[in-house]
């Protein structure tokens, strides 16, 4: 069954990557997630980043779920 990727950002905590995706480095080298469901460093103190080990609470990390003002539009 295929199941659309979705990214959760936790209020104070990591980005959940959640369905099918494909984690790759910036050179396309692909990430071997190990589960279907993964939770991403937002806070920059990860020591296995790309993926979040909790630091974020240690280290007092704040950052609100949704945007505090909503995105410009792009000019096409």
């Amino acid at each position: 069954m295929d199941h659309a990727a979705s990214v959760t950002p936790c209020e104070d905590g990591p980005l959940l990557l959640r369905g099918d995706f494909t984690l790759m480095t910036q050179d396309g080298e692909v990430i071997d997630p190990g589960r279907r469901t993964v939770a991403l460093c937002r806070c920059g103190r990860s020591a296995i980043k790309p993926f979040c080990d909790g630091t974020h609470k240690v280290v007092g990390f704040q950052a609100p779920s949704a945007p505090a003002t909503s995105r410009p539009l792009e000019a096409t």
